[in-house]
């Protein structure tokens, strides 16, 4: 007998689902595809973070955009992939999160999947269509923070799923990636030493051309830029509202602009960790 609960002990950490039951999407809004070395398997996730889209400052135009594609996506209505690139801390996965709250009611799932996990991207939509044999849920594959090195074998695996594969994605599974390399891949000076000139125009190597076609097979891309100082300060408003502290701008201005130039960065998240740090410090000297 004990032997036995260590055999399913070691088969569970390797991968093997067979007692392991799949997400109850009517009970959760997300899950997470946990990577193993045998295989994978969906965790639904009970608490999740989902911020409200009026929150997301700086970003109307494209959140408007991924709204839009969402909105047709959970309609029944062709949508496409998105990748969301640009700078660190700018709302890019925040975006994805607060559409989560949005639709969650009109049937709306999230499924985050990490950088192992694009390996196991048949075995993702097994487990979904499993989950879900009668399709009453629509699914964003999301993955943050995607690159890939040179020879990453997750590459060809992502392309696949995005356009050429054989086996047909189900209609109820668009993908939401965010990266900070527009084209996910890193670029090399080598690869300019490719690029040639017919007449007026530039034309890129093959190695400059494989590295595009990745991103190109996102039907939407939206870039996200730094916030100027105003939308900057305007953020840390939100933040410190939303912590209760109500205190005049003046008091903690100068202050806020210091933590973002240590940080080198003005976006949300600096804004955010700043509203954070200044509202504990000044509650807890006020002890």
């Amino acid at each position: 007998m004990e032997r036995q609960q260590v055999i399913q002990g070691l088969a569970a950490l390797l991968g093997d689902n067979s007692s392991h039951p799949l997400p109850d999407f009517a009970g959760v809004k997300a899950a997470r595809w946990r990577h193993l070395p045998l295989g994978g398997r969906l965790e639904g996730v009970a608490r999740v973070d989902l911020p409200e889209m009026d929150e997301l400052l700086g970003i109307e135009d494209t959140k408007a955009a991924l709204d839009l594609n969402t909105r047709q996506f959970v309609a029944g209505l062709p949508a496409n992939d998105a990748l969301l690139w640009g700078g660190r801390g700018t709302g890019k996965s925040s975006l994805v999160k607060a559409l989560l709250r949005r639709y969650a009611d009109q049937g709306l799932r999230v499924i985050e999947i990490d950088q192992d996990g694009i390996l196991d991207l048949p075995e993702i939509l097994a487990a979904l269509q499993a989950a879900d044999p009668r399709q009453a849920y629509h699914f964003v594959l999301f993955c943050d923070d995607l690159s890939f090195g040179a020879d990453d074998p997750g590459y060809k695996a992502l392309k696949s799923l995005l356009d050429g594969g054989v086996e047909a994605r189900p209609d109820n599974v668009l993908l939401y990636a965010t990266s900070n390399r527009r084209h996910l891949m890193p670029r090399h000076f080598a690869d300019n030493e490719e690029y040639h000139r017919h007449g007026e125009e530039i034309i890129p190597g093959e190695t400059a051309e494989e590295k595009i076609s990745l991103s190109e097979r996102f039907g939407l891309w939206l870039g996200f830029y730094p916030f100027d100082q105003a939308m900057y300060l305007d953020i840390c408003i939100i933040h410190l509202q939303r912590l209760g502290v109500q205190t005049p701008q003046a008091e903690w201005r100068e202050e806020a602009l210091r933590w973002a130039l240590q940080r080198g960065s003005r976006s949300g998240r600096v804004a955010r960790q700043f509203a954070r740090h200044w509202a504990g410090s000044r509650a807890l000297a006020a002890r």
